[in-house]
């Protein structure tokens, strides 16, 4: 199984290959014990959601040999969170992340860089 951070990346490049926006990847070590990571991404419709979505299961399950314990949120909620343990990602619309601001509630969670290719 890779390491929390690796996957995250995994995550995060495949959010990107579908180009979702304002990827954030913070880090919550430390600071809470349900995971070591949020990965935070916007999608602007339901078709990009769900391409979003199952990139990263596909990309984990390939590089990482991990699929999610749980995937939460279809059918038009303005937000998806898939959760592999150590790490849960969350796919908004923007209005919705707009309203929820995991960044803000987080705010203490430092910010992983991240080289994605938009």
């Amino acid at each position: 199984m890779a390491e929390s951070l690796d996957m995250a990346k995994v995550a995060a490049a495949a959010a990107d290959a579908k180009k979702a926006q304002d990827i954030v990847l913070l880090d919550l070590r430390g600071l809470t014990d349900v995971c070591d990571y949020f990965l935070i991404c916007t999608t602007q419709n339901n078709p990009q959601m769900d391409a979003v979505v199952e990139e990263i299961k596909k990309r984990v399950l390939e590089e990482c040999g991990t699929k999610p314990i749980s995937t939460e949120g279809r059918g038009g909620s303005g937000w998806l969170l898939m959760d592999y343990g150590s790490l849960v990602c969350h796919v908004f619309k923007p209005e919705t992340r707009d309203f929820y601001r995991l960044e803000n509630l987080w705010g203490d969670a430092p910010r992983v860089p991240l080289e994605l290719e938009q």
